[in-house]
């Protein structure tokens, strides 16, 4: 790679530091990790994504903030910080719909970035107290997440934390570790690539062995690797390749993978080929990949994927590199030598730091908003529509090229809608804490095809909103004025119908009379950019009417299918709100209580609704929503808050979390962990049980450990006591196991 094109990843660890801070979660703290044989920490710190040297460490004293560590001495029972770490998603199988436009294709092109979440060193483990934070959501367009870091001043080798892996485990995208030996001009030095590639008495690479290990105990999938410290020789070549040939054995057998950058050459020295040569071959077929560096042209990429073929592996297992750390969207890209529009892909593409869409906003247009529009605009395109992609449009976005892919393949399903960030915390439509957080890891879900609507007539803006949410924090916004019909296509899937099945739409109304139609396809669409064959289920007039106005009971139009029933008491627990289900007093003290009669829930009049499939059986390959002006031409803005694919009937309550502890303390600073809850988890939640009787939100995890910090007595309260809940795939929690720390 070119050394002027990083600006990030170079800078000296003591720089990196001013960006980041102690982690504090969405309101006191957020954490993460699996902890059962973890080892106690001596102090109550906070915890951070863990790096380290090969072995040996620079002369000198770290930076403040700053922790050398050495990969070779590194043990997984002696790791203080491995519960906050570990994922605790397994990666998702997913499959490709048929594309949503004609242009897009499944089987060629494949897509990889290069992300840089935050610096090296003070990197939070469990998210932090802010909503500025790359909340990735296209992940339907990628194939591979590179935790992206390194400098010569803090670490060499980065283990990706826990929500960024969680996140893109459950869309079913793999993520590598990071390993970077820097140019010289920025720090490297030779003896660390040395270190790298040392064998021991049996001639084993005993590094390879711990990359695995780590990966392992981390619950990620594998390692990029990145070497440009140059002089080098023909040796050192020779003994890189052996502990690359290594590396890929012994992660292949744990189901892991290895990436290399297109840098150092067999010879040992450091030279961007900008294409498949000679020089990289042996490296590239040792590995399971390689990013090709930036360097490239129309022929070199040509010979590159002709080259591939020859060698007996795919052309697209070679990504192209693109920067667009400096322009994003704005980047001059030659589309067509990767992804010509009428002819075969020639390789895959590589993008270089598109957190761009984050880090080029301006201060005052940092909200989550702002992010989600920039992001979209590089993934989805300037029509903003992946069915529709505008012909003119310089930037070829992903969803142009390439098929987006779905890992909706089981019920039940449920989805809030989260992006992972958001301005506040909201259980059962009230904000239980108000203060920015960010986690990704507990991102849902999301529609891959953002957005797809589909009307005669004017088009609204369909966008993921902040301002209120009924769990999470945001929802999806229809906004804008209606004149037909509008179908907002939301979700391809493989969901398994039965005859008990249901469909739980939350949603809310705020200005605007419109119908609401439930969209289920049991059959594919006819092929690429074609609508799936929908039938359309009516849910119930009361949304009909805006906030404000007097809700009327019923269910509304049959549609020819079967009545939803509105907030009945087969309600599933997860979607009615109860005080022992949020386990929560919301900030503003208002109780979440349905009322059956109309179907509102008083709480920012959001309503639940449950739709029996009557009728339908085998496959729903699509779910969407029909919105229908009731009265002409109409400004509409109206919310989905939540919706489940489930059995009917009230779902059991997931097990309980059990064991929990207090593992360190420092004043109000204090480290927690439990034991797992048997079964499957979506996450855990936090409260603290005050004095009075109420429970103050913490915050939740995907993780079995929990840092929280600042914490300070309540009047005449001698312990502090917490409750963790385990929560549900429908969102439904558990019984809470509780712990006391005395003052």
């Amino acid at each position: 790679m070119n050394p002027t094109r990083r600006t990030v990843l170079l800078a000296a660890g003591a720089a990196a530091l001013t960006t980041a801070g102690p982690t504090t979660g969405l309101t006191t703290g957020l954490t993460a990790g699996p902890a059962a044989a973890a080892p106690r920490a001596t102090a109550a710190t906070p915890p951070y994504a863990a790096y380290w040297y090969p072995d040996s460490l620079p002369a000198g004293s770290p930076g403040p903030g700053i922790t050398w560590r050495s990969l070779k001495s590194w043990r997984a029972a002696d790791d203080p910080d491995l519960a906050f770490n570990a994922a605790s998603v397994p990666l998702a199988a997913r499959f490709t719909p048929a594309p949503a436009n004609p242009t897009a294709r499944a089987g060629q092109a494949r897509v990889q970035a290069l992300v840089s979440f935050g610096p090296t060193s003070a990197n939070p483990s469990q998210g932090s107290a802010t909503a500025d934070y790359y909340a990735l959501t296209h992940w339907a367009y990628l194939d591979e997440l590179v935790f992206w870091g390194g400098s010569a001043g803090e670490g060499l080798i980065l283990a990706p934390n826990a929500p960024v892996v969680d996140a893109a485990h459950r869309h079913g995208v793999p993520v590598l570790g990071n390993v970077f030996l820097p140019p010289a001009a920025y720090g490297g030095q030779l003896q660390w690539t040395r270190d790298l590639v040392q064998r021991d008495a049996t001639g084993r690479y005993p590094l390879a062995a711990q990359l695995v290990a780590v990966a392992a105990a981390y619950g990620f999938d594998g390692w990029f690797l990145n070497a440009e410290t140059g002089g080098g020789n023909t040796a050192l070549g020779t003994a890189v390749l052996g502990f690359v040939k290594e590396l890929k054995a012994l992660a292949a057998a744990k189901g892991q993978r290895v990436t290399w950058y297109d840098a150092l050459t067999v010879n040992g020295t450091v030279s961007w080929q900008g294409a498949l040569t000679s020089q990289n071959q042996a490296f590239f077929q040792a590995a399971d990949a390689m990013f090709v560096d930036f360097r490239w042209s129309t022929a070199s990429l040509a010979s590159s994927g002709t080259k591939a073929d020859r060698l007996g592996r795919s052309r697209y297992e070679l990504w192209a590199g693109v920067d667009v750390e400096s322009n994003g969207s704005g980047t001059y890209v030659d589309w067509d030598a990767i992804v010509p529009a009428g002819k075969q892909h020639v390789t895959s593409v590589g993008f270089y730091r598109p957190e761009w869409t984050r880090n080029q906003l301006p201060a005052d247009r940092r909200a989550p908003g702002d992010f989600h529009a920039a992001d979209d605009r590089f993934w989805t395109g300037r029509s903003m529509d992946p069915s529709r992609p505008d012909p003119g449009d310089p930037w070829r976005a992903p969803a142009v090229s390439v098929a987006d892919r779905s890992t909706v393949t089981s019920v039940p399903f449920a989805t809030v809608f989260n992006t992972g960030h958001g301005l506040r915390w909201y259980e059962a439509g009230a904000v239980v804490s108000d203060s920015p957080w960010n986690h990704l890891g507990l991102q849902d879900r999301l529609p891959s095809r953002r957005w797809v609507v589909r009307t005669a007539g004017a088009r609204p803006t369909v966008a993921f909103d902040f301002a209120d949410a009924w769990r999470g924090g945001n929802s999806v916004l229809v906004a804008g004025e209606l004149d037909q019909p509008v179908v907002m296509v939301l979700y391809a899937t493989r969901l398994p119908l039965a005859v008990n099945t249901v469909v739980d739409l939350t949603f809310r109304s705020e200005s605007g009379g419109v119908n609401v139609e439930l969209a289920v396809a049991t059959a594919p669409p006819s092929g690429p950019g074609e609508t799936p064959p929908y039938r359309y289920i009516a849910v119930n007039s009361v949304n009909t009417r805006a906030v404000g106005q007097t809700a009327v009971g019923g269910t509304g139009v049959d549609s020819g299918q079967a009545k939803a029933r509105v907030n009945s008491a087969h309600q599933p627990a997860s979607l009615t709100p109860r005080a022992d289900d949020t386990g929560v007093t919301p900030v503003n003290s208002r109780r979440s209580v349905t009322t059956e009669d109309t179907g509102v829930n008083p709480v920012n009049s959001w309503q639940t609704v449950t739709i029996p499939l009557t009728g339908l059986s085998g496959t729903a390959h699509a779910l969407g929503i029909r919105l229908t002006p009731t009265g002409g031409a109409t400004p509409v803005r109206w919310r989905l808050g939540g919706l489940a694919v489930r059995p009917d009937g009230t779902p059991p309550a997931p097990a309980a979390p059990s064991a929990a502890r207090v593992t360190a303390a420092d004043g109000g600073d204090l480290r927690l962990a439990w034991n797992p809850a048997p079964g499957p988890v979506r996450h855990y939640t936090l409260h603290r049980l005050l004095p009075d009787g109420t429970r103050r939100f913490l915050g939740a995890t995907g993780q079995r450990a929990w840092f929280v910090a600042g914490l300070r007595p309540e009047q005449g309260e001698p312990a502090a006591r917490f409750e963790v809940r385990a929560v549900g795939e429908l969102y439904n929690a558990s019984a809470p196991v509780t712990v006391t720390h005395p003052w």
